[in-house]
């Protein structure tokens, strides 16, 4: 570690800030013990994560889950074969715990059987999944993917991969991660290649095959073996990086410092709950248009004229 400029002033017990100058240390304080602290009580209370999956039946929602976190989170229903397709968008939770190394994490994955089913449309995007996506974006943090890529040509697949982008972009839908969110350089470097492969297209098979001595996870057709993280058949192994190993703390974040923020704040002001009067203030969601770093939230404060009870 480089030794810290020694300030012309002595150190004060002020709040400090990211800009505030370093203060010498004169000795060992012990001050990073605190990612020990921290980590052994993350390995305590484990971790929390949720997940909702939308799409038409059959598309197989249920194995990507599977897949995803090599359980099984989800039992599969064959199209047909599972009674008549629900009618109504009645929300399914499931919740499991999943252990690895020690960690816990706690999995919530949210189904929305019938999604769309009674829609017959083959455009990129239809009306219903605009409407879906242009509200849902601004709730939660949206990775949309190409389910069954593997009834995809190559070229089917990057030409599939450019419309629904350009859908996106023209209908206002930001999805995950969203541009505003980088934080420096490297995130941006970083975020911007997942942009430009956003959405993923995905396979998922949650059964192991033999391949060359090797047992790898995949899907067994009359053609061979699909192998869902092998990057020449899939892109699988892009969404399970993205949503555990590089960007789940950041996934959780956004959702916590800015959505729900956001949703708070809107609630609060819808039922009025803050009293008006001397330092009153209105609780308002920033506009869209300024996004702001996921560390802070996306609440403005007022402070209202009280020119109007003076009169």
């Amino acid at each position: 570690m480089d030794p810290l400029r020694r300030s012309s002033s002595p150190c004060l017990p002020q709040a400090s800030s990211p800009e505030s100058p370093p203060c010498e240390m004169l000795g060992y304080v012990g001050i990073e013990a605190v990612l020990d602290q921290l980590k052994i009580k993350a390995m305590k209370m484990g971790f929390e994560f949720n997940i909702m999956v939308v799409g038409q039946s059959g598309l197989g929602k249920s194995t990507m889950v599977n897949t995803l976190f090599k359980s099984k989170m989800w039992k599969s229903t064959l199209p047909g074969l599972g009674g008549p397709t629900p009618q109504t968008l009645q929300l399914h939770s499931v919740t499991h715990v999943i252990e690895e190394n020690g960690v816990k994490l706690k999995l919530t994955v949210t189904d929305t059987p019938g999604f769309g089913d009674q829609i017959n449309n083959d455009k990129c995007l239809r009306p219903l999944d605009i409407e879906f996506l242009q509200r849902l974006c601004r709730t939660v943090n949206v990775v949309p993917v190409i389910a069954r890529a593997d009834s995809l040509t190559i070229e089917e697949r990057e030409a599939f991969r450019r419309r629904i982008q350009h859908n996106l972009k023209t209908h206002g839908i930001e999805v995950y991660p969203q541009k505003g969110f980088d934080e420096d350089i490297n995130d941006r470097i970083l975020n911007s290649r997942i942009r430009d492969r956003i959405p993923f297209a995905v396979v998922g098979a949650d059964q192991e095959h033999m391949v060359n001595g090797r047992c790898v996870l995949g899907r067994k057709t009359k053609w061979g073996i699909i192998e869902v993280e092998n990057m020449a058949h899939c892109e699988f192994p892009l969404l399970r990086d993205l949503l555990i190993r590089s960007h789940l703390q950041d996934l959780k974040d956004i959702t916590h410092n800015v959505h729900y923020e956001n949703y708070r704040v809107i609630r609060l002001n819808e039922s009025h709950a803050l009293p008006r009067g001397p330092g009153w203030v209105n609780l308002a969601p920033a506009p869209p248009c300024q996004p702001t770093s996921p560390g802070l939230t996306k609440v403005c404060r007022w402070a209202q004229d009280n020119s109007d009870e003076d009169s």
